[in-house]
């Protein structure tokens, strides 16, 4: 038996469900809501205000518009009210907009996220490694304060968590700092953390340590050409002209996927085009 569109629809809600908003969790359950959200193209109703009421001379695109944005701020707002716990949800079960609904929440535990991403950020930076310590159990400790931070919508980039994790270590490691950024070595955490492992078993043997680029070779600095002193060069041969032309529009046979007219495509359709700025207008006149 198949199933209808709509026993189909929300089928990433068991997400949502599993870890249901406590207050505690708002972050997550938000984050996890509009991934939800944007699997079924709903993540708009969180952003776009319906508008409370239609021109009497609305045309059929626009009232369909207008009725698929009422039907959809209906199920996320269901969504929404099913997906928290008991006293949230007498909380809010009479707020009909999910916009409304989202806004509260905020006020109500971003001063929660606030703190805990300052006291998360204090710790981050506090991280030193003791001379002759191992190395490990600190950078896992750091990877989790940056992991921490993306939950927590305060995502740092790649590099600077990287130069976070090296200003950490201690003198003992400053060859492979200085190794590390004269290379521009570019590595995810996890492979700068097995990196350091390496470092450190060389640092205790008293041996050199070599910086190694990814599939094993070591670093070398680009040779030079003994007849003209410039660096060697690889080109690629390969490369490939593709002498195929465009094709300059639909043939005769292709229809419209929107009008259903042959001989253009639905960006160039012209009721498409009018319908569509008529349906903004919509949004633009209710704001």
């Amino acid at each position: 038996m198949s199933k209808t569109p709509h026993q189909n629809s929300f089928s990433l809600r068991f997400v949502l469900e599993k870890d249901k908003l406590n207050g505690s969790n708002f972050l997550d359950w938000y984050r996890n809501l509009r991934i939800v959200l944007k699997q079924k193209r709903k993540d708009y109703v969180l952003e776009k205000v319906l508008p409370e009421k239609l021109r009497s001379n609305a045309s059929h695109a626009v009232y369909d518009a207008w009725n698929n944005h009422y039907n959809d701020v209906v199920d996320v707002r269901c969504l929404m009210l099913a997906t928290m716990n008991s006293e949230l949800h007498k909380q809010y079960e009479n707020v009909a907009s999910p916009i409304k609904m989202i806004a509260s929440l905020k006020a109500m535990f971003q001063e929660h996220a606030r703190t805990e991403r300052y006291q998360t950020v204090k710790s981050l930076v506090e991280c030193k490694l003791p001379k002759d310590a191992p190395v490990s159990p600190l950078v896992i400790k750091m990877m989790g304060y940056i992991d921490n931070l993306g939950r927590l919508d305060c995502p740092i980039s790649q590099e600077l968590a990287t130069d976070i994790i090296m200003q950490s270590l201690s003198s003992s490691y400053d060859q492979f700092v200085v190794n590390y950024n004269m290379n521009y070595l570019t590595k995810t955490l996890t492979e700068l953390h097995e990196m350091l492992k390496t470092a450190e078993h060389d640092i205790k043997k008293g041996a050199p340590h070599v910086l190694l680029v990814q599939g094993g070779k070591r670093f070398e600095k680009p040779r030079k050409d003994k007849g003209r002193g410039k660096a060697v060069q690889i080109v690629n041969q390969d490369k490939h002209v593709s002498s195929c032309k465009p094709k300059s529009g639909p043939a005769d046979v292709d229809k419209c996927q929107y009008c259903k007219e042959p001989g253009h495509w639905k960006r160039n359709c012209k009721k498409y085009l009018e319908d569509s700025q008529e349906i903004e207008n919509m949004y633009e006149t209710s704001s």
